[in-house]
């Protein structure tokens, strides 16, 4: 019945060691083998989510940027992409200046502050990521980018996000992928948008879709999907809109959904 399953990076398909277990790489491949087209959904750069999309063996167009650039693994052909509108780009640059806020950029596909620092360091090392300084940040707003982020306390972005969706507008799209990353996108740049975009290419209806996912971010896909799944480990407003809720990160929980909807396999 399902021909599509997309599925979320972090917290979803590794665990909290950053890896893909056996038991689940194995499911993967078990899905492909049987038909399914098997992609990623992340916030993730490009960059950072090819390499475990490559690692997993997946040769098909991945969702990046929270669906502001699908991209094939084969030949790295853009499919579709979606640009923070350079007025709010600079909208939001200028905000982050006056309130000293720390804002990264991606300008073909690797990452950009203004300055070196712990919030910088620590997400670079996170998403394993090569990152640039460059003081001269104006330069680089004027330049096209598929995200914008900030960082900082989950309870502080939780008081601007809301001034900077008046701010902004509704040309861009604002969520969060972890409680103190605020990310901004094109009003298209989510995974909803990009999961709709890849079932039309593969010829899937959305009811033949599956989405899974563990936090805030996922939930236009979680809802665009025939089946939208959150993780044991999701935030629970997720759970809520979720269909099916499976078992954590770190119990294999992917593969789990696999087994059920894809391979007919019950635990």
């Amino acid at each position: 019945m399902y021909k599509l399953v997309a599925i979320d990076i972090d917290d979803t398909l590794i665990n909290d060691d950053k890896e893909v277990t056996p038991a689940t790489q194995r499911a993967l491949e078990q899905a492909v083998a049987k038909g399914a087209v098997v992609t990623l959904a992340t916030g993730r750069a490009y960059a950072s989510a090819q390499a475990i999309a490559r690692q997993t063996g997946l040769n098909v167009p991945i969702i990046t940027y929270q669906g502001a650039l699908v991209k094939n693994l084969l030949d790295e052909q853009v499919l579709y992409e979606r640009y923070v509108p350079m007025d709010a780009a600079h909208k939001l640059f200028e905000y982050c200046i006056q309130n000293n806020l720390h804002l990264q950029t991606y300008i073909d596909d690797k990452l950009y502050a203004r300055e070196e620092n712990q919030k910088l360091i620590d997400y670079a090392a996170l998403n394993k990521t090569k990152y640039y300084v460059e003081p001269d940040f104006a330069k680089l707003v004027a330049q096209p980018t598929p995200k914008m982020l900030i960082i900082d306390e989950p309870d502080y972005l939780d008081e601007i996000a809301p001034v900077l969706r008046e701010l902004l507008g509704e040309s861009v799209h604002i969520t969060k992928s972890k409680p103190n990353f605020l990310e901004i996108m094109h009003h298209e740049g989510t995974k909803g948008h990009a999961l709709k975009f890849l079932a039309a290419h593969f010829g899937c209806a959305l009811s033949e879709c599956i989405a899974i996912g563990d936090s805030w971010n996922d939930h236009e896909m979680l809802e665009a999907a025939g089946l939208g799944v959150a993780m044991g480990n999701a935030i629970p407003a997720l759970k809520e809109i979720a269909d099916y809720v499976t078992a954590s990160n770190n119990e294999d929980g992917v593969k789990l959904v696999i087994d059920k909807f894809i391979l007919g396999q019950e635990a």
